[in-house]
């Protein structure tokens, strides 16, 4: 481990992982899989049911930022139990017609502007005249 993985770990809860989440995962964790943006996705060992749960642990360490969207629907579905089986042990090929899953851009450089916005690109369409602003008589 680098010096600045260290200090990233010891110091910031938003970036990948902390020291607490190493440690647990070390201890308890048992590794499911990797899906197509590096995040990698963890269950109980032995599959063990947690007793104030009622059902196993799931969880996922980020690769980058901790951001919940850059998570793929088959690893979304699984880690919030609505699939006990995860992607990695499943053999689903996507339909043509589907697109690849891409994180939420809002808040990024990447993130929708449509034209006129006051962030966005372009200028402002002139005003239609349908308009008439109100004034007390």
């Amino acid at each position: 481990m680098k010096i600045s993985d260290f200090i990233t770990e010891t110091f910031t809860w938003w970036n990948a992982q902390t020291m607490g989440t190493r440690f647990h995962t070390w201890r308890h964790g048992e590794f499911v899989g990797t899906d197509e943006f590096g995040n990698r996705y963890y269950r109980t060992k032995g599959r063990k049911i947690d007793p104030s749960l009622g059902f196993e642990r799931r969880w996922v360490i980020y690769n980058g930022y901790a951001e919940a969207t850059a998570i793929p629907p088959g690893w979304h579905a699984w880690m919030h139990q609505r699939s006990d089986v995860p992607p990695s042990e499943e053999t689903y090929v996507a339909r043509e017609w589907e697109k690849p899953h891409r994180p939420n851009p809002t808040g990024t450089v990447n993130a929708y502007h449509p034209p006129g916005s006051a962030i966005g690109f372009g200028h402002r369409p002139a005003v239609t005249g349908d308009y008439k602003a109100w004034t007390p008589e």
